[in-house]
């Protein structure tokens, strides 16, 4: 576990640019993001390596919703592992841990690495993000991986603004929001095609006798009156 955790949160600053770099370094022995050492949380054990860890949270103060954490995992080996896993050791807070594409686990190739968090990569979200954790403090965030096992280390929580806002979490919904699609009200009015009281007494020898007793007079009373919009 590194002790630069306790230089300052200013330094966690270096992680965004760390990290919007990985989309341009291969993967490899001698791939260049194999080289980054940032000044912010990091931990490893055999051949893989935890670096950039941070939980991000909603990006206005007191603001509920989820959190994420965000971090790559390396692997220096020459076998896959899996990322089964990531919990907050001392927190209830539950993390969901998604791949980038489809559904299972979080693969970490060979000789390669994973990003967790920003759009296009993998996802570790925490659901219940403001009464897990609270910005300025330090959490522990422990990484399960298939062979390697547990890998626990510290990380900054700060809040998904400024350069941290491309990797927080998406917007709560609106408390009390009602769906686009739900009928705005009752039906308008009751069918036309009822029988008026005298119609006994109506003439009937005004219609051709040839003509069809049920012609359609206008649009069937069954259409929907109102077209659904957004």
């Amino acid at each position: 576990m590194s002790r630069s955790l306790r230089r300052g949160a200013l330094a966690a600053t270096a992680v965004v640019f760390s990290i919007a770099s990985l989309a341009a370094c291969g993967a490899g022995r001698d791939a260049q993001t194999l080289q980054i050492k940032p000044d912010n949380a990091a931990a490893s054990k055999g051949q893989i390596e935890v670096q950039n860890a941070l939980v991000i949270t909603q990006g206005q103060k007191g603001e509920k919703g989820p959190a994420v954490v965000s971090a790559t995992v390396f692997n220096n080996g020459t076998k896959a592992e899996t990322l089964d896993g990531i919990t907050l050791p001392g927190s209830k807070g539950k993390v969901a841990l998604k791949p980038a594409e489809g559904s299972g686990k979080v693969t970490v190739p060979a000789l390669g690495y994973v990003v967790i968090g920003g759009k296009g990569n993998a996802s570790a979200v925490i659901e219940d993000g403001a009464a897990a954790v609270r910005d300025g403090e330090v959490q522990k965030v422990a990484f399960q991986l298939s062979s390697t096992g547990g890998i626990e280390l510290e990380a900054f929580v700060v809040p998904a603004t400024g350069a941290f806002a491309p990797f927080g979490p998406t917007a709560a919904p609106a408390t009390g929001a009602t769906p686009s699609g739900t009928p705005s009200g009752a039906p308008s009015g009751s069918p036309s095609g009822s029988p008026s009281a005298g119609a006994s007494g109506a003439a009937a020898g005004a219609t051709p006798a040839g003509s069809p007793s049920g012609s359609a007079t206008g649009t069937p009373s069954g259409s929907p009156s109102h077209s659904a919009g957004h």
